[in-house]
């Protein structure tokens, strides 16, 4: 194997890991936050410091070209449906659904990713793709057995989050469909968190309850940890790697309620039970078949 292929691996691998293990985090710090502050006031907070964050770096220190013509709009409708609709709707969601299950939801996208690519895109799959993603799945349900349990959750709130869910693998499929022109991921990244984020301001000042919010040190690390290591570093890595295949990027997404649990652990003392190591060990063997090649099929989306 070339240097260039095992550098080019060690960036996937490494990319994905560490998107896996912060992306998850935002479900633990949205509920702290939620103890002090309503919903949309976490979410257009959090929004507004990211994309000042982004932007001031990628075009007044990096000094990054500005979006341009068709890009304006590329950008307006993946903010919508990557920070108006899906976050928007998912913080909203968190508010009747327990931690462990708002992680675990994350599990339903790669399936999403996977048909729409095929029904919409006219994708072909490899074999050891599929079996992939049922080993994962397995992995995740059997890991997360145990919460179903305790979870407390409520219909419309299940129905909110997967509404959330089908969202942001829309977003996924349509940000990896536009040309971009070689535009920064930041200047990206920073403008659609902005502008999804302007979307989402007219129902936050519509629902806002001066009463429902207290902006002490509980909301100050809520939102600035959502802010700068999930929607900064995390949704960076995450657009890098659907740049790279957005199906295979998906397989990622397996492993956030797994680091979700971990989250449980470190921070609330949860148990680590029988089932999280059997779904851990199934979850990281699904992600290395993804990466077998075969004579007759050289990984379709490689």
């Amino acid at each position: 194997m070339s240097a260039i292929k095992i550098n080019t691996n060690f960036k996937w691998v490494a990319a994905g890991l560490t998107f896996a293990i912060l992306w998850p985090s935002a479900s633990t710090a949205t509920k702290l936050g939620l103890t002090v502050a309503q919903p949309l006031v976490i979410a257009v907070t959090r929004f507004a410091i990211a994309a000042a964050v982004m932007l001031f770096f990628a075009h007044v220190i990096k000094r990054h070209r500005y979006p341009a013509g068709k890009e304006w709009k590329q950008i307006a409708i993946y903010g919508l449906l990557n920070i108006t609709i899906y976050l928007g709707l998912y913080v909203v969601a968190m508010q009747s659904v327990t931690a462990g299950i708002g992680a675990l939801a994350v599990a339903t996208n790669p399936i999403f990713i996977l048909f729409m690519s095929v029904i919409i895109l006219k994708k072909q799959l490899s074999w050891n793709i599929v079996l992939s993603i049922i080993v994962c799945a397995i992995g995740v349900i059997y890991a997360a057995w145990p919460l179903f349990a305790e979870a407390t959750i409520t219909a419309k709130g299940l129905l909110i989050l997967l509404i959330s869910m089908l969202s942001y693998s829309v977003a996924a499929i349509y940000f990896s469909q536009q040309q971009w022109n070689g535009l920064s991921l930041f200047v990206i990244n920073g403008w659609q968190t902005l502008i999804g984020g302007l979307f989402l301001l007219p129902f936050a000042l519509f629902f806002y309850n001066p009463s429902a919010n207290h902006f002490d040190k509980s909301f100050l690390y809520a939102v600035s940890w959502l802010a700068i290591p999930v929607s900064i570093f995390a949704v960076q890595l995450w657009m890098w790697l659907l740049q790279v295949n957005p199906v295979k990027a998906g397989l990622w997404l397996f492993l956030c309620p797994l680091f979700g649990l971990a989250f449980a652990v470190w921070w609330m003392g949860d148990a680590v039970s029988i089932y999280t190591i059997a779904g851990v060990s199934l979850v990281i063997g699904g992600l290395l078949l993804s990466k077998i090649n075969t004579k007759r099929n050289e990984m379709v989306f490689d």
